[in-house]
């Protein structure tokens, strides 16, 4: 069968090595998975084969310095998780049984016990019996976070194969944001980056495992490995398995391409994944080891740890490029053996086992080319921003206290001190975040409308203050500072203690509204805010070390942090806690619901970043907006990325319907909910349709985005000199045309 497109130059930037115990791994694992049941009778695998696909030699590539024996157990480990794979879709996904499949996958987390020496059901198949030994033979050597972590990457990849079946018994194709984030969960890649940590000796010191580096980390790595073997394994999983999970597949729906071009794009994705994975561990990696003090064995497990998964990289490529099970012909001779040269033949001098990464022209060509890019952009004139015409399927509610809480925002923002430098009571008026906070929750009451205002107001601030204090200078331990202190404004204990420290309008006004807010709460519930709060704190951080590198972000990651940069969990959070105890940890945690309130979320992002282009790459010289990036990475001009950026606010609009209509209902029969909670779950949806509507209402009738207003209309940009607590760098000569703020 003729290959339905030709596989791209590959970003390799480390060279591949093998394990020198492949072979003794070979043997063992094959002897474990007959005993396992794997092979002869399983109905899934012949020896034949377990010999042809040769995961001994994925892992002797991508575990390269392990010895014999952890090498052996991980590929046990591997053999099993694609045993899974290849035997749940022989007996559920191409039968289409989900009722089968979800009673398969909930009986398998009773075989991961936290204590490894606790009893375990019967195993009555073989992906039962392979997880139970596997689980005894590994977590003695790990501690008990680890297990916790591993545990969950393991249900994860299981459950997800949930929303694949869903979305085969459908025929959909996701969408590409959706599709990133669940091919995580069910592609294994964040499951393989915890191997690592055994296989490495490197575990990662559990107070830094949930951290922002550690967390791109593995996911650029998770990314890069499922997005490589989404374009080796496009021929046999849509052409012959009949499989719509592709990466190629889902960038060919979305963007209306040929095949070739979607592949050419996915490689390109693909690349600037691994790009992001060097920024970080170059920039961010060191910098968390410093703030958190780790010790010397801390670090060097951190080191290690991404090492280990530079190692997977190569070797998982490497692997791909031999294995019987993947789309590789005219690779394993021209590339595997030597790199190809601009024929396609070997380059001159280039040979032996690894020499693949070696190919100058994957390290100076195409990504050469988007590294460049993505450090070079220069502000320029843009014109007016082009918005798409977009109606939302939800009606927009109003609260009638609207015109309290904007007299009673303004008053607020003059007593915290937030007009005295930065910002004036004109343009505080033309702002209107009262408009916008009773758009989001028009059922508030007074009291609470008042204080969603301020909080809009106090967080626009917070927003535009970063980068004029801190951005300009490359003042990035300075903004640290300044983030540790406005933390410490918000205790848990006593909510109305953190106004002693506070100093600057930032501090007193973050004070005065977590004391207003949190101290009516749980315990448990101003941990929830204090955590809304401060990631997105952190994600203004996020911000200006972009901007100390002028570097235009990687897609996936500006998705991600966009969200919090935006303050859409913020905001969320207030209407999460309002519910209580009305919806179950089952649903609040929930697969489906959080796929809902992102799908909303990034509605929300995506509108603001259409409207705001113009002040932001004309006015600001912003580096931080959809529509930028998108340029950015496609290469294309700024109406080619606008219709790209409307269509994937588009898409996503539709996932949030999708859900709705179709993932909720399955989930409250799946959990059996009553009717209580089916009503409780229903007004948090109406939540966010009100949410969603009350943010393009106020982007279209605000004082902020157009044109007048950007030249000095009825709220001219006028820039003031900060003042108060670490504002003694931030001086600067005024510029003729001072830069605007931005939400």
């Amino acid at each position: 069968m003729a290959q339905p497109f030709v596989l791209p130059d590959f970003y390799v930037p480390y060279p591949a090595r093998l394990n020198p115990h492949t072979e003794e791994a070979r043997r063992h694992t094959t002897d474990w998975a007959r005993r396992m049941g794997m092979l002869e009778g399983s109905g899934i695998w012949e020896q034949s084969d377990l010999d042809a696909h040769d995961y001994a030699l994925l892992c002797g590539y991508t575990h390269p310095d392990c010895d014999a024996g952890a090498l052996s157990l991980v590929t046990d480990w591997y053999v099993w998780v694609f045993f899974f794979d290849d035997h749940f879709l022989e007996i559920f996904k191409r039968t289409q049984d989900r009722a089968g499949g979800r009673a398969y996958l909930e009986r398998l987390p009773a075989f991961m016990p936290m204590d490894g020496t606790a009893a375990m059901p019967d195993p009555v198949n073989p992906v039962e019996a392979g997880l139970a030994d596997l689980w005894r033979r590994t977590v003695p050597a790990m501690s008990p976070a680890w297990r916790a972590r591993f545990a969950e990457a393991t249900r994860n990849l299981l459950n997800e194969s949930m929303w694949e079946l869903s979305n085969i018994n459908e025929g959909r194709i996701a969408n590409p944001v959706e599709y990133i984030e669940m091919r995580r969960k069910v592609g294994g890649a964040p499951w393989s980056a915890g191997l690592v940590e055994y296989a490495a000796g490197a575990e990662v010191p559990a107070r830094v495992a949930g951290s922002r580096p550690l967390r791109v980390l593995r996911d650029t790595f998770s990314d890069a490995v499922h997005l490589r073997n989404d374009l080796f394994s496009y021929q046999r999983e849509v052409e012959e398995e009949g499989e719509n999970s592709n990466g190629v597949l889902v960038l060919e729906t979305f963007l209306g391409c040929t095949t070739q071009q979607a592949a050419d794009a996915v490689n390109d994705l693909l690349t600037s994944r691994v790009q992001q994975f060097e920024n970080t561990a170059l920039t961010e990696v060191p910098a968390l080891c410093l703030e958190e003090g780790l010790g010397p064995d801390e670090s060097a497990a951190v080191a290690a740890y991404t090492k280990g998964l530079q190692d997977w990289q190569s070797g998982g490529h490497e692997w791909h490029l031999r294995s019987s099970r993947y789309m590789n012909e005219g690779l394993r001779e021209s590339t595997s053996s030597a790199p190809r040269g601009s024929g396609g033949g070997p380059a001159p001098g280039l040979t032996g086992f690894g020499a693949s990464a070696l190919d100058i022209r994957a390290l100076l060509g195409r990504p050469a080319e988007a590294r460049l890019r993505t450090l070079t952009h220069r502000p320029r004139a843009v014109g007016p921003s082009l918005l798409p015409d977009l109606e939302l399927p939800f009606p927009l509610s109003l609260s009638p206290h609207l015109d309290d809480a904007r007299a009673r925002s303004v008053e607020w923002a003059a007593r915290t001190g937030l007009l005295n430098d930065i910002w004036d009571e004109a343009r505080l008026t033309g702002f209107d975040f009262a408009l916008c906070a009773a758009g989001l929750d028009p059922d508030a009451t007074r009291e609470e409308l008042a204080l969603s205002a301020q909080w809009l107001t106090w967080g626009t601030y917070g927003d535009d203050w970063y980068p004029i204090a801190y951005g300009r200078r490359r003042d990035l331990a300075g903004a640290r500072a300044a983030t540790e202190r406005l933390k410490a404004c918000m205790p848990v204990d006593d909510p109305a203690a953190g106004a002693a420290g506070a100093v600057t309008p930032l501090e007193r006004g973050l004070a005065d509204l977590w004391a207003r807010t949190a101290g009516p709460m749980t315990a448990s519930a101003r941990e929830t805010l204090r955590q809304a709060v401060a990631v997105m704190l952190e994600s203004w951080l996020w911000e200006l070390h972009n901007t100390a590198q002028h570097r235009v972000p990687d897609p996936v990651d500006y998705i991600e942090m966009r969200r919090l940069t935006f303050g859409s969990d913020l905001t969320m959070s207030l209407a999460r806690l309002r519910q209580g105890d009305a919806l179950p940890p089952g649903v609040r945690g929930s697969g489906p619901l959080r796929s809902l309130e992102l799908a909303a979320m990034d509605v929300g992002w995506l509108v603001n970043d259409l409207f705001s282009y113009q002040k932001e790459i004309e006015y600001e010289g912003e580096i931080h907006n959809a529509v930028l990036v998108v340029e950015t990475f496609f290469g294309c001009d700024y109406p080619t990325a606008a219709a790209m950026t409307a269509g994937l606010l588009e898409s996503r609009l539709r996932e949030f319907l999708h859900v709705k209509a179709h993932e909720l209902p399955l989930l409250c029969e799946d959990l059996g909910v009553d009717d209580r909670v089916r009503s409780a779950l229903g007004t948090y949806v109406r939540e966010l349709e009100d949410w969603m509507a009350g943010v393009l209402n106020w982007h279209r009738h605000v004082r902020r985005y157009r044109e007048e207003d950007l030249r000095g209309g009825a709220v001219p940009w006028r820039l003031g000199a900060p003042a108060g607590i670490g504002t003694s760098t931030a001086r600067w000569p005024l510029p003729a045309q001072p830069p605007a703020v931005s939400v």
